[in-house]
Formats: C-alpha cells, structure tokens, sequence
C-alpha cells in the first residue's frame, strides 16, 4: 500500500498566531507564505527548533529567495515584515517545483531519506531510535513501563520532525551497515561522529514574528552557487554528493544551503496503517556523510579563538593549527554566564584593530550587532541557545541543554556603555558566588574539614547563581531601552542592591548552619618558620563581607552613604 505525506502541503508545524493564542499545526506553504501571522515555532524538544529551521524553513527560502547581498538590502526586505508581492510569487512557484522532492513517504524520493535502504537481512529497528527522548537498547530501565520490544509509534508529523533532529543531533559510534555502504563491515559501521549541531551550542536568534526569526537567522552576502544545493535537490545516483544513496561521503559543505541540510545519516522511516491512522513504527537509521570540521561559514555558533598575540594551542587531526572552534554548552550553566562569548562582536573589533577576547560571537549577532542603529535599541531580539551534552564515546545523550535570553541590541556594540554594564554584572555574579564558596571553605576548615572539591558535590556558590539568575534576566530585558550612562547606572545600582541582599540570603543560611564548635575555631600550621593560621566563623563572616562589598562597589557606597539598621 502507498502512502503520502507532503510537507508541502500537509500540516505538521505547530505555530500560534503572532498575536497570541493557542498553536495549531499547518503545512510548510502556509507557513513560509503566511510567515508575519505567526509566532515562534513549537516544537517537542528544544533541539528540534534549530533542527527544523535549518533542514527545511532557512533553507527553502534561501533556494528559493537568495540572500540579501550587504545589510542595506536585509534592512529592504526586513523592514516591510512580510513577503513582497514578487517573493511571494518565488516561493508559491518554488514550492509547487519541488513538491514531490517534499513528499515524506514517497516510494521513490522520500524527504531525508533513502528509498529502498536496508541491510543484507532486512532488519529494521524500534522508531524510538530516532526520538532523542526515548530510551533504546540496554539504556530501557528495568522496570520501565515499556520494553525495548514495545511498538514506539509516531505521527507523519512526529517523525518529520525527529527524522530532522536525528540528521542534526545523532549519537555517534556504531551505525548499522546498509546495503550498498562500500565502508560497511559485518553488517555495521564504525567511527561516526555525531551530527553537525552535536559538535557546537546553537544560537538562534528570534524575532517577534515567523517572517523576523527567518531574516534575522539568514545571513547577507553572495547568492550560493551552482554546486551549493539543498539535499533534496541532490538526488541524482551519479552525484558523488547524492544524498539519495546509501554511499557516503567525508566532505566540506560546498556552502550554507549543503551545510543546513547535512545529511549526517542515510534514514529510511517505515510507515505503516494503524487504528489511528497511519504511523511510523520502523526506522532504519545508517552512517551518512562526514564533515571534517565545522566550517567558519557556519552561522549558528560561537567561536572559542586564539587571542591575538598568543602562541596558539588548537590543533586539528592533521595537526595544523586551528584557531577557531565551536564553543559548546555547559549543562546546568545559565545562557547569562557566556555573555562575553555572546557579546564578542568580531567584525568591529577586527575593523578597530582591537585584540581579539578568546571568544567570537555568531556571525548572525554580529550582523545584529551592525543592524541595530535601523532596528532601533529596543527590538526585542531574544537568543535561544541549544546544546546536547553526549556520554561514553558519545554513543549516549547525557543531557540536552536549552536557555532564552533577551538580548539589548547596543550590547553587540564593541564600544557601548550597555555592553559594558552586562559583562560587568556577569562578572560580578560569578565573583559572588566565588565568596559564598570562599566562605563555605573557610567555615570547613574552622570545624577542621576539607572544603568541598571544586568537581564534587554542589559547591554554595550555585545556591548564589540560582538567585541571581531573573535579577540579571530582567537587567537584560530593562537594558533594551536603555541609551544614557546615568539610567545604565541606575540600572547597575538596582542591581547590586538586590544582588546584595540575595547574596547574604545564601551566606546566613551557611552561617546558621554552623555548630557551636566552629565560633571557637582551629589553627592551622602553615609550615615551618610561618605563624599559624586560625579559622572561625566571626573571620569568615568578616572576609566575605568585606569581598562582597568590594564586588558590589555601588551598592556599597550607597550604603555608607544612606545607612540603614541592618546593614547585612
């Protein structure tokens, strides 16, 4: 029996309407045509947001529309906040081109896919091998409300959007050997990498419509050339880079439209008819083309570089230099705590000849950074960082990892006053939360403990990070409007106020926690011919206390300025 599903035409993404309300699902037509209606995309998991956006949405207008060539014609096109009569028109006539290159179950040339893939004993797997979510293999718990031989069934819409995640996202190591895989041994492959997103944190940049959060995520420059297509315009069996066969390739992307929709996998979905329609039960998921390093073309990540000046340390496998990387995610690290990373706008300091920090922000922020004056200060730009942490040999996904951020334009601005404030109060942020650990440290050493191990436990200095974390939030989102020295100091001060107070918030609960033997305290030998260092909780209250208030040198001097009864 054949089955269809176009996503052309057929409804699979989830979108609310740009002014509120609940998300329904509707076809890729609707959505790119009618793209200013709608708001942010929905999606099951995070990840799967770059993942779509990239595969599908980003890369069909850029097929279909080109790119603006400098900022002056982004700004054209941006500034009427939908499509033009004539962009319209390319991307209907596009669309209805394509339309059976979009077909996700298409016998012959299935969307993402390789028709006919399977292995020399026709096994297939569990569809849970492609949901990121779910348990397979020896990683189902014991007592699991399922098994591994439990039917995982999926909507068409489902598995479009995991088949893309999977082709972004994968778990590397041992893939199954397909038919026709000269690289195949014993029926497997090894040495896969995991797919292209795995290897960096994403930055997606949102607006406060579909059609902004296309343009702001589409970099300007020249058309992509006639080698540089989308892979499901690369389906011919005689292209070496065909992403229609089982054979694959190591390769550099020929250009944006090649490196968005990577097919980092050769999938094939097996859908069948079910009491609830038609399903995906069966998935059969092997090794697809390799990228040997993220090329600096991509627009998506920040970058860890050499500072300028310094001997250069990053080596790639050939062992040339390489002084570019993408910079990763950290779990349970807030998005604010990479602020100098995300506020590293390379163009202008390259353009003033400043020494580089270590880190470049995404080329799409830089290029925010340079729209900002005809934005204007106070667009709502927000910055949705993704990441997946993997496990052993990364054949495992540990943790994935997600933050938003309102971002205030002038803060990608090399010289602003904005830019400074924000990676000062970061900085200050960490500074206070290295006192509570310097404090909880020396509250140890007075009961004649170790302090805690900078890898082990949870260190007091979290509890502080935890609650400054929506104070820095709503600086954030305050600083938008912002333009004046006198209000960003303003701003600044409130701040240090409320960090004050949380700050003390955290110390006295380790402060009352203290046993009584403590306030006596114990000294310490420091070694031969050195005096004896003493620990007890009234020199540790003293210490933090005068650090905090040299982290908070505003707060402080109001303070003294305008004395309150309790001066904690």
């Amino acid at each position: 029996m054949s089955h269809g599903f176009s996503l052309t035409d057929d409804s699979w993404l989830r979108l609310p309407p740009a002014a509120g309300g609940p998300a329904q699902e509707y076809s890729l037509r609707t959505a790119l045509l009618e793209a200013h209606e709608f708001g942010d995309l929905v999606v099951e998991l995070p990840t799967q947001r770059p993942a779509v956006f990239r595969q599908v949405l980003l890369a069909v207008v850029l097929d279909a529309l080109g790119r603006p060539s400098d900022e002056r014609e982004w700004m054209n096109w941006f500034s009427t906040r939908r499509w033009s009569g004539e962009q319209r028109g390319k991307l209907e006539a596009y669309l209805d081109t394509h339309r059976g290159l979009f077909d996700l179950f298409d016998p012959v040339q299935p969307f993402g896919q390789v028709a006919g893939l399977c292995t020399a004993k026709g096994e297939t797997k569990n569809a849970g091998l492609i949901v990121a979510t779910a348990a397979t293999g020896n990683n189902v718990p014991l007592f699991a409300s399922r098994t591994e031989g439990d039917t995982f069934s999926l909507s068409p819409a489902q598995a479009a959007h995991w088949l893309l995640h999977t082709q972004c996202w994968d778990t590397a190591a041992i893939k199954t050997g397909a038919v026709g895989d000269p690289k195949a041994k014993a029926g497997k492959t090894v040495g896969n990498p995991t797919g292209p997103l795995g290897q960096m944190g994403v930055a997606l940049l949102v607006g406060t419509t579909l059609f902004e959060t296309l343009l702001l995520n589409l970099p300007v420059g020249a058309p992509p050339t006639s080698a540089d297509l989308p892979q499901w315009r690369r389906r011919e069996p005689d292209d070496p880079r065909s992403a229609g066969t089982p054979q694959w390739q190591e390769r550099a992307p020929e250009g944006l439209l090649d490196l968005w929709t990577w097919q980092s996998r050769r999938i094939r979905l097996f859908p069948e008819t079910t009491d609830e329609g038609l399903r995906v039960t069966r998935v059969l998921v092997a090794a697809g083309d390799r990228m040997p390093h993220t090329p600096e073309t991509e627009p998506h990540t920040m970058w860890r570089v050499e500072p300028t000046g310094s001997r250069s340390t990053g080596r790639s496998k050939g062992g040339t230099t390489s002084p570019r990387r993408p910079l990763r995610l950290q779990p349970g690290k807030a998005a604010w705590r990479g602020l100098d990373a995300l506020l590293a706008p390379e163009r202008q300091s390259r353009e003033a000849g400043e020494k580089t920090s270590g880190f470049a922000t995404s080329k799409l922020l830089d290029q925010a950074g340079a729209l900002a004056p005809d934005l204007g200060e106070a667009y709502p730009l927000r910055v949705e960082l993704s990441g997946v942490a993997y496990g052993n040999q990364s054949a495992v996904i540990d943790d994935v990892m997600f933050d938003a951020l309102p971002l205030p334009l002038a803060a990608l601005e090399a010289d602003s006053d904005v830019r400074s404030a924000l990676l000062e109060v970061a900085e200050q942020a960490e500074q206070l939360a290295t006192a509570v650990n310097h404090l909880s440290a020396d509250l140890r050493r007075a009961l004649g403990s170790e302090p805690i191990p900078w890898d082990r436990g949870q260190r007091p200095g979290e509890f502080v990070l935890h609650a400054l974390d929506p104070l820095v939030r709503r600086l954030l989102a305050g600083m938008r409007e912002v333009e004046d020295l006198e209000r960003i100091e303003a701003g600044q001060l409130a701040w240090e106020q409320l960090a004050w107070r949380r700050s003390w918030e955290v110390a006295d609960r380790l402060l009352q926690t203290v046993p009584v033997g403590a306030f006596v305290g114990r000294s310490v030998s420091q070694g031969e011919g050195k005096p004896e260092r003493t620990h007890r909780v009234s020199l540790a209250e003293a210490s933090f206390l005068k650090r905090r208030a040299q982290i908070l040198h505003r707060a402080d001097a109001h303070r003294r300025n305008c004395p309150t009864p309790d001066n904690r």
